[in-house]
C-alpha cells in the first residue's frame, strides 16, 4: 500500500480547472466527475520515454479521500497510480504481461513501499487491468509523458518502514537525525496503522539520497529512494 506523503513546502499543492458546459449544477457536477475519474490521454503516435517491468499491486481504503503526495485527494475511482521515482504528473501506460489489458494512469502519490514492487495501482485501475483480484501482476510500465526530466533534477529523500510500532520507527529517526545531521528526519503514521520515517537530505539531492539509501540497513523495515516532485 502506498504512504501517502506527509505535508511539506517542497510538495506542491494541485487543484485543476475544468471547464463547465452550460447547465445545471447537477449537470455540471456529473461533467467534472466523469472527466476527473476519465483514463488520461496521450498525443497520437507518442513513444515511451522510458519503459520498466516489475510486479503492480493496488491501493484503495484507508487511503481512498486522503491527500496524496502531490496535494491532490485521492480517490480510488480514478485512473491513477503510485510510483516512488517517476516525476509528479507523468503519464504511463500499464500492460498486464499475463492478459495484455493495457490502460493509461497519471502518477499522483509514491509508492508502493513493499520490496519487489514498482506500482500501486488505483483501484479503477486494478479493475481495468485484471490486477484487483489477484491483488499483483506482472506488468510493463511505459513513461508516455513527463511534465520533469527522469535522470536529472528533482527533488529526493530517503523512506524507511513499515514499522509496526512507533518505538521502532522513533528510534531509527532519532539515529538517522544523530548520525546526519543536515538532514531532516520526519517520523509519520500511514492510514494503514504503522510507522514511516523519510529523511530529506540537503538540499533534496538524488545522489545524496541514494548514498544514505544505500548505507541504510535496519531491523525493521525496508529502505526506499523517492523522488518528492
Amino acid at each position: 500500500m502506498t504512504v501517502p506523503a506527509p505535508p511539506t513546502p517542497s510538495e506542491p499543492s494541485s487543484t485543476e480547472s475544468i471547464p463547465r458546459p452550460a447547465g445545471s449544477t447537477k449537470n455540471n457536477h456529473a461533467v467534472e466527475n466523469e472527466v476527473d475519474l476519465a483514463e488520461p490521454t496521450i498525443p497520437a503516435g507518442a513513444t515511451p520515454l522510458e519503459t520498466e517491468t516489475g510486479l503492480a499491486s493496488w491501493y484503495g481504503p484507508p487511503y481512498h479521500n486522503r491527500k496524496g503526495s502531490n496535494g491532490e485527494v485521492y480517490n480510488m475511482h480514478a485512473m491513477t497510480a503510485a510510483h516512488r521515482t517517476l516525476p509528479l504528473g507523468s503519464i504511463v501506460r500499464v500492460t498486464n504481461l499475463k492478459t495484455g489489458h493495457a490502460a493509461l494512469v497519471r502518477i499522483t502519490d509514491r509508492g508502493p513501499f513493499i520490496p519487489g514492487r514498482i506500482l500501486d495501482l488505483s483501484l479503477a485501475a486494478a479493475h481495468r487491468l485484471d490486477v484487483y483480484l489477484p491483488g499483483t501482476a506482472e506488468v510493463k510500465v511505459e513513461v508516455m509523458e513527463a511534465p520533469a526530466p527522469l535522470e536529472t533534477g528533482g527533488k529526493w529523500a530517503v523512506q524507511i518502514g513499515g514499522f509496526t510500532h512507533e518505538r521502532g520507527a522513533r528510534k531509527v529517526a532519532d539515529h538517522l537525525t544523530h548520525r546526519y545531521q543536515t538532514a531532516k528526519v520526519l517520523c509519520f503514521s500511514s492510514p494503514a496503522g504503522d510507522w514511516w520515517v523519510r529523511v530529506r537530505v540537503l538540499e533534496d539531492d538524488r545522489h545524496r539520497a541514494q548514498q544514505l539509501t544505500a548505507e541504510t540497513v535496519t531491523p525493521e523495515g525496508a529502505v526506499f529512494l523517492v523522488r518528492l516532485d
